[in-house]
């Protein structure tokens, strides 16, 4: 396939977004380009040089759909999942993420799932709009001392590792291949030699690894059967990371205390899962980055980085570097 994409040179170029984008954001974007919005992919115009979106599955026909200009698709964001890499990648399309926006919300909600399972918040909140003032069953559990397992030490990961061990107190056991040791001598953290050596140490096990054919279904039912009885699982990182057949089965059978889910297979849960049923089960609709300050920092990056590519200069967040066509190899790197 041909990976002769070009900028417009006299034509005023057009984004495409199904996003409501910050006005901050909107108005970068419209002092250099025509920003088409619309919900739905019958909305794509057949002439976009970017798109921003962050709530469609983008394969080779939907690339096409947007014609031959395509320079790049934006996710505000980090997972990129959604998006056919290997396709973009052979029409010469980048795709650009917004990995520093997210990591503060996102660490911070996976603290806050695991402070709700802990001190029984949600259980409680219930019971007391239910039943009134009952203390029976809601007996909750101290986290300080406790061992918390990291799958995944990334931006978030790092994070949340300095929460819960500086903050909370925490004894904090981490698995990640690719972390250089540095990383664990910095926060404090022990490395697992292997996830199998990792789960049995986790009293807390928070996941906060990408979505990739090597991690689909990473948490299965002999991972879960691994973790110590009475154990909590929070996944603010993907739903398909975890087999929630097996997830289940765990929370019924008491194998879990509970878990904390910000994270779903699928997206949105249908009306009867059994997840909707589990009273051990905190559940929020994949909101964990979704503040103002994480929103601002992901809308303005990912319409920062379609400027510089407008402006013929290379963004600093391309996650299949290897599409940049011959003719744009030279763009201006970031100083």
């Amino acid at each position: 396939m041909s990976n002769d994409r070009s900028l417009p040179g006299a034509q005023r170029p057009r984004i495409w977004t199904n996003i409501h984008l910050l006005p901050e954001a909107l108005t970068l974007l419209q002092e250099h380009a025509d920003v088409v919005a619309g919900d739905n992919q019958a909305a794509l115009p057949g002439s976009a040089v970017a798109i921003i979106s962050a709530l469609v599955h983008a394969d080779g026909t939907w690339m096409d759909q947007a014609g031959p200009a395509l320079l790049a698709i934006a996710r505000p964001g980090i997972g990129v999942d959604n998006i056919d890499l290997a396709a973009a990648t052979e029409r010469g399309i980048l795709v650009i993420n917004t990995p520093d926006g997210p990591t503060e919300s996102t660490a911070e909600h996976a603290v806050a799932l695991l402070l709700a399972l802990a001190k029984q918040v949600v259980a409680a909140d219930r019971r007391f709009h239910t039943e009134g003032w009952s203390a029976a069953r809601l007996r909750g559990v101290e986290v300080r001392g406790k061992t918390l397992g990291i799958v995944g030490l990334g931006r978030i990961g790092r994070r949340v590792a300095q929460i819960c061990g500086q903050g909370l107190g925490m004894r904090v056991v981490a698995y990640d291949p690719l972390a250089p040791d540095d990383t664990f001598v910095t926060l404090n953290v022990v490395r697992a030699a292997s996830l199998d050596d990792l789960l049995p140490q986790s009293q807390f096990l928070t996941l906060h690894c990408a979505l990739t054919p090597a991690t689909r279904h990473l948490i299965g039912a002999r991972e879960l059967a691994l973790l110590p009885q009475d154990a909590f699982l929070i996944n603010v990182s993907r739903g398909a990371v975890i087999d929630q057949g097996a997830l289940i089965e765990a929370l019924t059978t008491g194998k879990l205390a509970g878990a904390g889910l910000d994270v779903f297979d699928p997206e949105p849960l249908p009306d009867d899962h059994p997840l909707l049923q589990r009273s051990n089960v905190i559940l929020t609709p994949h909101i964990a980055s979704f503040t103002g300050d994480g929103v601002r920092v992901m809308h303005n990056g990912a319409a920062e980085q379609v400027v510089r590519l407008l402006c013929g200069e290379r963004p600093p967040h391309i996650v299949n570097p290897e599409a940049l066509p011959g003719r744009m190899a030279g763009m201006r790197q970031e100083r």
